[in-house]
């Protein structure tokens, strides 16, 4: 690994009720946070992605031919050696990213997912219809077919080596999935009874045991609301900004880490620019581990 950051972005809103997050990557690309970012040689934009116009076609088609694109760009941003970090959008955008470093690895990789929902549905166990409520789902091969065998036949990620981080918000029908695939879940019930620190080190020992190496998939409403407001459904009671930071820099250690994603940003939500600047400095915390810098204290971004 060259050591060198490439921005991706997937500027879609089209699996979500609110469609405020298609504008979330050009909306950071042409922040103030991001221009501090951009300072830092190890760090470049690549490109941004759009779904195609509709021309008659559906939602679910529309995001599967973004997710065939994502997955291209991300393949070929490994395959040059440098490290991908998508920036979405809604979370469907995930069966893309994943699907290309699937493809890129040539098998299912491990995948830490942090988010205040498990994103696990089906179309028949939808609530809503919305496919950002179903992308892990995707990934572990259950769902629309429009949406699955993107990047390799079958699942991309391997369940038993896959972990969500910090649900408080679903539905029965997604935990039995998740148990039944054999995937892990630290809930907010037992984040807050074991604490924070000792689950994020089992769900590190779990995703880094991946053969092939692993993720880590960011939605930003896994942050309470208080402290990251530019989300597309937040929940409150969420995590606190400086844990999530700390885990990014000890993950971004591990030498199986082999791309990030972060999504679900809405500028139009975003008071005064903080979830911008807190997307900056996510970012900036993987740097020093990716680029093999010595400094344990990311770029020194500060809000």
């Amino acid at each position: 690994m060259a050591g060198r950051i490439r921005i991706i972005g997937a500027a879609s809103g089209l699996g979500a009720q609110d469609g405020g997050c298609a504008d979330g990557p050009p909306a950071f690309h042409r922040s103030q946070a991001w221009h501090e970012l951009a300072r830092y040689p190890q760090v470049d934009w690549g490109r941004t992605l759009y779904p195609p116009e509709s021309g008659g076609h559906s939602a679910v088609a529309r995001i599967a031919a973004l997710c065939r694109q994502l997955a291209q760009e991300v393949a070929l941003t490994l395959a040059g050696d440098d490290f991908p970090v998508v920036l979405g959008g809604d979370h469907s955008v995930a069966i893309g990213t994943w699907s290309g470093v699937a493809r890129h690895l040539g098998g299912p990789l491990g995948l830490l997912w942090i988010d205040a929902h498990l994103d696990s549905h089906t179309p028949e166990t939808s609530y809503s219809g919305a496919i950002h409520g179903m992308p892990l789902a995707c990934l572990l091969g259950r769902g629309d077919k429009r949406l699955l065998d993107i990047g390799l036949r079958g699942g991309q990620l391997g369940a038993a080596h896959s972990v969500v981080l910090g649900p408080r918000s679903y539905e029965t029908e997604e935990m039995a999935f998740l148990r039944q695939m054999g995937v892990r879940i630290f809930d907010s019930a037992e984040l807050l009874a074991r604490g924070f620190a000792v689950c994020l080190g089992e769900a590190m020992d779990i995703v880094a045991r991946a053969p092939n190496g692993f993720g880590v998939t960011l939605d930003l409403d896994a942050i309470d609301p208080a402290l990251a407001p530019g989300v597309g459904s937040p929940e409150p009671d969420g995590l606190w900004d400086g844990d999530v930071l700390a885990a990014l820099r000890r993950l971004s250690l591990l030498p199986g880490l082999r791309a990030l994603e972060i999504v679900e940003y809405n500028p139009d939500r975003d008071s005064q620019g903080v979830t911008a600047e807190l997307i900056a400095e996510l970012i900036g915390e993987v740097l020093p581990g990716i680029s093999g810098r010595s400094s344990p204290h990311g770029l020194g971004l500060k809000r």
